[in-house]
Order: structure tokens, then sequence, then C-alpha cells
């Protein structure tokens, strides 16, 4: 096996961006069934397709070996996989900032267990502050259970919490204000979210419900006035800031001001698929390697660095055209 060091900071892409940044898929499946994020008739991974959490762990240590320095666990809902606390312990003993993103529903229970095993920053997904509202736009989901778990969440210390709307006009672009004023209340982040266009949804009409980040941001500033930062995350947020208050404004804008020419993330699916980009389908099968020669991190390493040459320069999204992506959000890792 060859020296980490050796092969430290080599992800670099045919354009010249360096990776650092993984988005780990631990599950494919989620207590909600939300609107944007699932079809109706969703159909979940066989077991065996899913990587172990043992090889969850090693394609975690295999890119932190390559100069990544943040891991954010995202699924699915991550915190419905069976024993993810254990892996999560693991990875928090890595050389990498370690989040989560979430919808919330099981902080009130593992919050705590959360923090002491190494997660620094949480991403909350919270559409509505209405409990009818949410209840129809996750479809099960229960507001007052992922209420409790941002206030467990605060309590708990995380660096940094971030809540996540994706705004759709018609749906919940009248609850932006109050879920800014929420996010000042309780003293945390809140980034605003365009709709991706993957799977095909029978719900909405994406083109009809588009709500860009411009026009999220002019109702803001209708009554908040806001300040560009340079401030990042390693993530495509933009954020602003206010001048009364420490929490942050962001936004993610894959429609309306494409970020990919400071991209610096790939994504693994739960079944292993290393993902070069969220809006393209390159992608190269991480779990033929995993298995087919076990405990090999520098064969495994090899397979990853030759995969940055299949990063494409950008996505493309039109929304008056059928999905060119046909996996949903929660197969893709979000």
């Amino acid at each position: 096996m060859s020296d980490n060091k050796n092969k430290s900071h080599s992800l670099t892409d045919r354009y010249g961006r360096t990776v650092d940044y993984i988005r780990l898929s631990v599950t494919d499946r989620c207590d909600f069934r939300c609107v944007y994020c699932m079809g109706e008739n969703m159909k979940f991974l066989p077991h065996e397709q899913v990587l172990t959490l043992e090889e969850l762990e090693q394609v975690a240590a295999a890119f932190v070996g390559l100069g990544v320095r943040k891991i954010k666990l995202t699924g699915g809902e991550p915190l419905v996989r069976r024993d993810v606390i254990k892996l999560i312990q693991s990875l928090g003993q890595l050389d990498a900032e370690l989040s989560i993103t979430t919808n919330g529903s099981q902080l009130t229970e593992m919050a705590p267990a959360l923090r002491q095993a190494g997660v620094n920053r949480l991403n909350i997904s919270i559409d509505s502050l209405q409990e009818s509202r949410f209840r129809e736009m996750t479809r099960i989901g229960k507001l007052p259970k992922v209420l409790a778990g941002i206030d467990e969440a605060i309590v708990q210390g995380f660096d940094r919490i971030k809540l996540n709307a994706v705004i759709m006009k018609g749906r919940n672009d009248d609850e932006i204000l109050d879920l800014v004023h929420f996010a000042r209340e309780k003293g945390v982040d809140v980034s605003f979210i365009e709709e991706m266009p993957l799977g095909v949804i029978s719900e909405h009409d994406r083109a009809d419900v588009y709500c860009s980040s411009d026009e999220v941001k002019a109702v803001i500033e209708s009554h908040y006035p806001l300040h560009a930062t340079t401030e990042k995350t390693a993530g495509p947020s933009r954020y602003y800031r206010m001048s009364d208050c420490e929490s942050r404004v962001g936004f993610i804008s894959p429609h309306s001001h494409n970020f990919c020419s400071e991209c610096n993330r790939v994504r693994v699916t739960v079944e292993g698929r290393l993902l070069l980009c969220l809006g393209n389908e390159h992608s190269v099968d991480l779990r033929e390697t995993l298995r087919a020669f076990p405990n090999d991190q520098s064969r495994l390493q090899d397979v990853i660095v030759k995969a940055m040459d299949l990063k494409p320069e950008k996505h493309e999204f039109d929304l008056e055209d059928e999905p060119q992506i046909v996996r949903f959000m929660n197969m893709t890792g979000g």
C-alpha cells in the first residue's frame, strides 16, 4: 500500500479545480417524502447493494488521505441508518471537518451523541413553519418534532447550525421573511435553495414554481438590508450578513448563479457511485473496487484520482424540458 502523503492534495480536475469536500450518502431511505426530493412510489435499494458502514468509513478515509478536508454525511435522511453513530464516531477521528445534513426529525434524541462523536456542523432542512403546510410538503413530517430538534441542537453547541429551505412559488414563497425571522431568533444561519430538477415528479410543474435566488433576496431586502460577505463554508452558498445580528443568509443558486467554476466537491451515493457532478451522470463505481479488493486503500485512491478526469466543466438545468437526471435527490445524496 502506498503512502497517503505521496497522494495528498492530488484531487485536481482537468479545469484546475481542487476537490477538498465530499458529500457521503449513508442511506437512500428517509422518514419524510418531500415533494421535490422523492417520487410518490419510491423504490429503495436492496440491502446488498448498499455500502456497509465499514465500506463507507474506508471511502471517507481514502478521500481524507487525498486532501479532502470536509465530509458531509447525507441521505436520504442519514440519521435513520442503523448504527450510524458508530460510523460517525469513526469519521470524527479523521482529519476533516464533519457535518451532517438532516431533516431534524431525529435530533431530539441524537443531537447529544452527534456532538460527542465529533460532528462540527449541522444543516437542517425546514421549508415551512406552518404545521399543515410542513406536513403537505414533506407528506408525512411533523413540524413540532423538527422544531424541538433544532432547539436541542442549539443546546448542544455545534460550531454552526444552518437551516436549508427550498423556496417554491405558490407553495412557501410567502414564508421567506418568516424563515429569516426564525433564524434570527434562534441565532442560526439560513440558506435558500433553488429547486434541483432531479427525477420526474408529478407534485408540481417545476417551471411554474421556480423561485430564483434574486427574487428571494429582494423579498428579504424589503425588510433587512443584506451585505455581501466573502465567507465560505466549502459549500456553494453565497452568504450575506445583516447589520444587527450574527445570523447569515445564504443562497444556493444552481439555475440563476451557476457556481460550477469554483466547484470543489463530489458526492458518493450509498451504493458507492462517485458522482463527479450533481447535474450530470458522470460517475465511477467505487463499490466494485471496494468489494473486489477489500481493504486495498491504495487501489481505491487510484480509482478516485483517475475519476477526476471525468468531472465536467458545468451542469445545464432547463426547467422547460424533462429532467436529464432520472435519479431523485434522495438517491443523489441530498
